[in-house]
This record gives C-alpha cells, structure tokens and sequence, in this order.
C-alpha cells in the first residue's frame, strides 16, 4: 500500500471517529489511542496530519489542541440491530450473552456447546458485559474453541463502574476491569458534577464502532475512588444491585399497618400461646423463622417450623412485589446487608421479634425416632415468640447452660443430630467451607478477620428448615398424585434444584490429590456421593481440607430455580424447595403463593412463568453471591495491604506455570507466589505431577506443602496479594543437597 493510501486511510479513519462527536472537541491523545498510533514515530505522524486537515478545513483545532470535525456528514447506520428472536442463524454463526473476566476477556455460552467459547479482548467488536451477540468461531487455544464478535444485538443496559478522569476541560471515564478496553467519552451535561478521581456508576448511551469512542453519561457517584463507601457501592453496582429502594416503594411500605386485623387472627391456627422461639445471628434483624418442638407419648416428636407470612403484605404485581421480584434477593457485604423488602416490612412487620404478634406459614411434621415424617400439615397460624437466642446462646444451653427453654432446645439437638446422619447416611454431601468475618473501624478499614466457627446450634437450625422445605415439595408431589387435577403439568411447582457433578472435573480432583496419598476412585459416567464423602472424609485435618471441599463445589453445577425437578443432588432429596426465608428471598414468596393457591384448590403460577422465574431468581442469586464473595475479598486485601512484610504460615492450594497459589491459614485469603520471585533455583513445571520443580537443587513445591510466605504487594483494585517464599515443609530432594554441600 502507497504512502499517500495510507494517509489518506487514516485521515478517514479519524473522520469517522469524530462524526460520533459532531459538536464536541476530542483530546488528540484518546483519539492516538482509540486508532494504536502509540510508538513516538506514530505520534508524530499523527499530530503532522492533524496540523494538515486543520488547514485544509477538515477539523478544527481549539487552543488546547482538542479537534472536532467541522463539514460532517449523516452517520451510518447504527451497529445495533433490533432483536429478531425468529432470525434464522446463517451457518457457522452463534448467538448468547456475553460474560466478561477481569482481564477483559469474553466468554459466550451458546447452544450446542457444553464450555462457553472464549472472545479475546481485540475480538470483542463492542460487546459489554451482558450484551446479546453473535459470533464466529476463529479456532482453539489450548483446546478451547475462540470466537470474534461479528454483531451486538441487543444491549444488555446494565450500569458500569469506573472513575471520572476530567483533563483540560475534557471527561472521560476509566471502566474497572472487565467492561472494555476503552474509555467512555462524556459529554460536560451528563457528568452530574463528578469531579476527578471519582468512582462512578455510568450507562453506555452509543457505541457505533469498535473504533469510535464510546458515549456515556454518569448515573451515579459513589465518593472518591479508594474510599470503603465508594468501594462498597461499586462492588454492588458492578452485580446491578441497587441500594436505595425508590420512594414510592418506601412510601408503600409505610403505609402498611402494623396491627393485624382481628379478622385474619380469627381465621387462622392461633399458636400464640405455644413456646416459639427465634434463633439467629447475633446482628440479625430480620427474624423470619421460628421454631418449636412437642414430645409424643409415643416417642415421635412434632417439629414446627414457622416462617414469617411475608405474601399477606407483599400482595402480587404491587409496585413493592416488582421491586422485590426485581431484586430477587437480600445481599450480605461485610459492613451492611441490602435487604429485599423495605426495612418497615424486613426488620419491623414481617419479622418475628419476641413479645410481638406475628402472622406466619408453618409446617408442623411429626417424625419419628427415625426420622421419619410420619405425617404433617401447612398452616396460616399467628405466633408470639417467646424468646429471642442467637446461636452462641442456644450452643450454651447445648453445652449444659440451664434455661427456662433448656428442654426444648436439647430436644432439637438430639432431633437435629439424628437427622443429620440420617441424611448423610442416604447420600447426603457433606460440604462445610469456612467462612471469615470481620471486625471494622468506623471508616470500614478492617482490624481483624475472624473466621466463623461451625456451632452445633447452626446445624440445628438447619436440619429444622431442611426437613420443612423437604416436606412442602413432598406435599405437592402428593397433590401432584392424588389431588383433583390430574396430568404431569398440574400443580406446577418452584423448585431448588442441584445437578450432578461434572465427572471430568472430579477425575482432575483424584489426579491432583493422587500424589497426596489419597484415593478417589471415580467409575464409569457417574459419580456416587458416598464417594464425594469419603474422600471429605479422608482429608479430615489435612492442610487441603479447605481446597478439596472448593474444588468439589466447583465441579457441582450450581443450585439453582426450577419448575422442573431433578432432585437436588448435594442434599441427596428427590423433592425440595425454598419455604423458610421469603423476608431474604423472592423464590420463597413464590412457594407459599402456590401452597396457599393450591390449599383453595385455586391456579397459581403457570409452568411458562416459573420457568422465567427461575431463570431471573437464580440469575439475581449469583450476582448476590459475587457481590458478597468480592466484598471479602476487598477487606482481606485492605488487611493484607497495611501488613506488607509480615509473615504468615500457609498451604500450597494451586500449581501453575506462572507460580504457585497459597491460602493463608489465619485469615482464609488467597495470594500467589510469582515463579520470578523464586530465585533459589530455576524452576519447571511438572503438568503431570501438578508441581514445581527445582533443577539444580531438585526442590519441590507442590499441592498440600505447608509453606511460611511474607506479602509483598497487594493490588486493590483487581483485588490480588503477591508473595514470597520464605520457607517451607515442601519434599525435597535431601540426597542432592547433601551432595552438594559436601562437594
């Protein structure tokens, strides 16, 4: 290509770049940017040619060197199309949304392919997190299939984060990782007075090219980039979750009156006079089950299990019922919660505070010494609780602390307890990981990481709300079978439900444990969860206790919402659903509509709409769930971030060729230990041994070694920790030492 065609390229190029900004003046270095005119000689052709389209009257060149194009023309057709579901495919093409990592890399799950296909960041065309798009297979890396966007269908519309940059009078905004590989130009009027340094939730408002700038306006600020509050707020922003709830919500629920009518007491079970009582967390506030026990003459005991009537006052298709469909699910972070429902109903109407009439949902089962659930029955009831424990309470009257209630809780521990080997016992996976908290300063900074002890008191709980929310998804499998409508599709139902395992992800697992001297023995296409507990059993103790029990939740397929039930595979139940949180959950309040349409032999939801339901609910769990798992991670790395240099005692959990991964014993945190900064020997990696190897000296570093590291960097914005070796309890290769020293 000739010189001239090439300037004559380029300086199209840039045409078309500024027709996006018809009236506004660009910076000449996003422009350099957007274009890859880098290196310093690309520069200096750049700035020459602009200097010549300026004379010409091409562009216009304001007095901080800014340039906008002065004779434009009508744009092209925008790059986004409308949204054809009915558009048959053309061949080789594919179609799903895109996920985006922190690298910037894409990831599309589409039809016909069980792993999603990557999209390398200079593929991405203008794809963002969410986007419908369409794409081509290009061909595999390392065995996994690549494509390049061809096409954005439809914008997915979801809020961004980044941090306002504004430079000679210009405003732009930097994306966090993983939203694009550019910056979002911003016109002066829709920056809502976000100053430099900023972080910033925005919306993309045009991106007609992949090598036009894109357009944005700022929605909201959240405070200085850095800041605990700024950081908080971005974390939930970057899961499209929202903290404030609309004031027509809020005035909603305001008005919704605290007395219970005396009518609705009238028609239901009163149990007011019954010893309930309330187990929860020490800061909880939104108590939204309640528990009593009853000893039989016969030795059966009648378990009750009562949950707050949320569906009396979150009355369907009500502006609150969308805003807490919307929201599918409270979200626990580190310093607060962002509830489902407004406080008036989550902490004060529907919550079942002590001394406090309440309407509730109960399930009352009468099991047998067995375990067993002889029978049972669903009731509208109203309870008083008559006392309010937190768990470190009811684990005190376990451990021998007398109170007036001592009888009944020791009741529920020996009830407790058999159900849970009796659920072990029938394929039930036992999977307990630790979870850290923290102890934080008025400005969120955190002082200490503790890390949750598993209490016999939370199992207690547990098994109580296991066996109601078994129970109420055998009950309408039972109307299913014997109830007036008949038919596979009646009595459609929302169910929580758990997939088997990848298989090829748990034979990866027996490799890489293999060397431990540990044996998970997989045979044929499925795997049998006495052998998912057998090895948790087996590595009861070890250093990689806690990395095994992560590598097996991983292999799972995530729990998630449906009307079609294949059983849940981790609890080992052919039938359960989600009965006991509806204050917390969406799915919940889903569940005892359909009870109680189906108690007046009334239609509930359709299969179609829990269908969709499923999809929306278990899709607003994970974004919860990401959220709440980055909001740790933020704090441990702020912990880790004031103790660079200190020194602390951990286990190898992961080997690659980049180096090694290591979780710190005391505060449940992961960092990595960079193979560069192994300088004792040159280091190789064994793929098949999963390990590092020194070549001189013969020095292995593999998965369970207890090593001593000390933090060296740490990295908050895309939330890392780097680490250095300072010893370790590694095998070594003690004869070429010996030899070594004596030569």
């Amino acid at each position: 290509m000739s010189k001239k065609k090439k300037q004559n390229d380029l300086e199209q190029q840039i045409l078309d770049l500024l027709e996006t900004y018809p009236d506004t003046f660009v910076p000449q270095d996003l422009l350099a940017g957007v274009l890859y005119m880098t290196a310093p000689r690309e520069r200096k052709r750049f700035h020459k040619l602009l200097m010549s389209m300026a004379e010409r009257k091409k562009i216009k060149m304001n007095g901080s060197g800014q340039i906008r194009r002065l004779a434009a023309e009508a744009p092209g057709a925008p790059v986004i199309e409308p949204d054809h579901d009915t558009d048959a495919l053309p061949a080789g093409v594919f179609e799903g949304r895109m996920d985006v990592n922190r690298h910037g890399v894409g990831f599309v799950k589409v039809e016909g392919h069980e792993e999603d296909i990557r999209i390398p960041r200079k593929k991405m065309h203008t794809a963002l997190p969410g986007d419908k798009v369409r794409l081509k297979i290009i061909g595999r890396d390392y065995g996994r299939l690549e494509g390049a966007v061809s096409e954005v269908r439809e914008r997915s519309g979801r809020l961004m984060v980044g941090t306002m940059v504004r430079t000679k009078g210009v405003c732009y905004i930097e994306p966090d990782e993983g939203i694009a590989d550019t910056e979002f130009f911003i016109q002066p009027e829709k920056t809502m007075d976000a100053q430099n340094g900023d972080k910033v939730t925005f919306k993309l408002l045009e991106w007609a090219h992949p090598k036009a700038l894109p357009q944005a306006e700022i929605v909201q600020v959240l405070g200085k980039a850095g800041t605990h509050e700024a950081t908080m707020l971005s974390i939930l922003a970057e899961n499209q979750i929202q903290g404030n709830f609309p004031k027509a919500v809020e005035d909603y629920a305001d008005a919704i009156p605290l007395e219970i009518p005396q009518s609705e007491i009238d028609r239901r079970t009163d149990l007011r006079k019954e010893r309930i009582f309330t187990i929860d967390p020490v800061d909880a506030k939104d108590f939204d089950d309640a528990l009593s026990i009853v000893v039989k003459e016969e030795g059966n005991v009648e378990l009750g299990v009562h949950i707050a009537d949320v569906t009396y006052y979150l009355r369907q298709n009500t502006i609150l019922d969308k805003e807490a469909n919307e929201r599918g699910t409270s979200v626990y972070l580190v310093d607060r919660v962002i509830p489902m429902l407004p406080e008036k109903l989550s902490n004060g109407v529907c919550s079942l505070r002590p001394d406090e009439d309440k309407l509730t949902y109960s399930c009352f089962m009468e099991i047998s010494p067995k375990g067993k659930v002889l029978s049972y029955r669903i009731e509208e009831t109203v309870i008083r609780s008559v006392q309010r424990f937190t768990y470190e309470q009811v684990q005190e009257v376990i451990d021998g602390k007398t109170h007036w209630l001592e009888e009944d809780i020791r009741q529920l521990h020996v009830l407790s307890k058999m159900l849970t080997a009796k659920r072990f016992k029938e394929g039930s996976v036992d999977l307990d990981t630790p979870e850290p908290r923290f102890k934080l300063d008025a400005a969120g900074k955190p002082l200490e990481v503790i890390v949750k002890e598993r209490l016999d008191a939370h199992r207690l709980v547990e098994e109580c709300m296991l066996m109601a929310n078994k129970t109420v998804a055998v009950h309408v499998e039972t109307l299913r079978e014997s109830g007036p409508r008949k038919g596979k599709d009646s009595y459609p139902f929302f169910y929580r439900v758990h997939d088997k395992p990848n298989v090829d992800k748990l034979l990866n697992i027996a490799e890489n444990v293999r060397p431990l001297g540990l044996q998970f023995q997989i045979t044929g296409d499925t795997v049998n969860p006495k052998q998912i507990n057998q090895l948790l059993a087996d590595i009861k103790g070890h250093p990689l206790q806690n990395t095994i029990q992560e590598l097996i939740l991983r292999s799972m397929a995530k729990a998630v919402y449906s009307p079609k039930n294949i059983g849940h595979f981790g609890l080992g139940f052919k039938h359960y659903a989600h009965f006991t949180s509806p204050i917390r959950r969406y799915p919940d309040v889903i569940v005892h509509r359909l009870l109680k349409d189906y108690a007046q032999n009334k239609p509930g939801y359709r299969y179609p709409e829990l269908e969709d339901q499923g999809l929306h609910c278990s899709e607003r769990e994970k974004m919860a769930s990401t959220a709440e798992r980055e909001s740790v991670k933020q704090k441990q790395v702020e912990y880790l971030s004031e103790r660079i240099g200190e020194v602390f005692e951990g286990v190898i959990t992961g080997v690659i060729e980049k180096g090694l991964f290591v979780q710190l014993k005391a505060i449940y945190c992961d960092g990595m230990v960079p193979v560069r900064t192994m300088d004792d020997d040159y280091y190789v990696y064994d793929e098949q041994r999963h390990l590092l190897l020194g070549r001189r000296r013969g020095r292995k570093y593999q998965l369970g070694d207890v090593v001593t590291v000390k933090v060296i960097e740490t990295n908050l914005a895309s939330r890392t920790v780097d680490l250095q070796l300072v010893s370790s309890s590694s095998h070594q290769d003690v004869k070429k030492d010996k030899q070594r020293r004596k030569s």
